[in-house]
């Protein structure tokens, strides 16, 4: 089964007093804050995909997460990320952040380069909660080595396929497919940057570039 959700339906962020003042524009996918549709709160374990745009100079302010895999993806710009665990980094475009707050951590998200930024933010339920925080930073990931995350049971794929390129999508009891940017065609459907597929029980399904594109696959063991 194949459940395509369009960019134009997310649900978008923030505080509807002040717009987009702050510098931050927030798409969610899945119910979110203030916004509660009971009938999206998951795919498997995945809680959140959340595609962030902040200006030069804006970003989140410390703040808590616990029993929760946070995996970012950058599409442009620069990303710094501090936490309460001594991590600080600078995330780039293609590079990979996972940051496991297991029993708790807190952390701060800014865009503190010159460029705009942005970048897409997955959150994914643990099998087992609690544990200890921890911290991965995968520079340029490659298209052939996928991110394995054991603690939610699930991999991350990266595609980017050029013009008529085909690949396969994995066999697995769920897929979560999110494209960053081109068009490309799953199982007669056309999809663009933003628009996200959830396929449940994939077997023998491709994705067709119609140009360019850039392509997250999250591989999902169940459901």
């Amino acid at each position: 089964m194949i459940d395509v959700r369009r960019s134009g339906d997310r649900f978008r962020g923030g505080d509807p007093a002040t717009g987009d003042s702050a510098g931050i524009e927030t798409l969610h996918a899945f119910s979110f804050g203030r916004f509660y549709d009971p009938d999206n709160l998951r795919f498997g374990p995945i809680l959140a995909c959340n595609e962030e745009r902040l200006a030069p100079g804006a970003g989140f302010d410390e703040h808590p997460h616990s029993h929760t895999e946070i995996v970012t993806w950058v599409v442009e710009g620069e990303l710094t990320h501090r936490d309460s665990a001594s991590h600080a980094t600078v995330v780039r475009a293609g590079d990979v952040q996972h940051l496991s707050s297991a029993a708790g951590v807190r952390h701060v998200e800014r865009n503190d380069g010159e460029h705009p930024l942005t970048f897409v933010q997955m959150w994914l339920a643990p099998l087992e909660p609690g544990g200890e925080p921890s911290y991965t930073h995968v520079v340029g990931m490659a298209d052939s080595t996928p991110y394995a995350l054991p603690e939610a049971g699930a991999m991350l794929h990266v595609r980017r396929q050029a013009e008529g390129e085909r690949t396969a999508v994995p066999d697995a009891a769920g897929v979560y497919v999110h494209v960053v940017r081109g068009r490309v065609r799953l199982a007669g459907e056309e999809l663009g940057p933003g628009d996200a597929a959830r396929i449940t029980g994939a077997e023998g399904l491709e994705l067709e570039a119609l140009e360019r594109a850039e392509v997250l696959l999250w591989e999902l063991a169940s459901m």
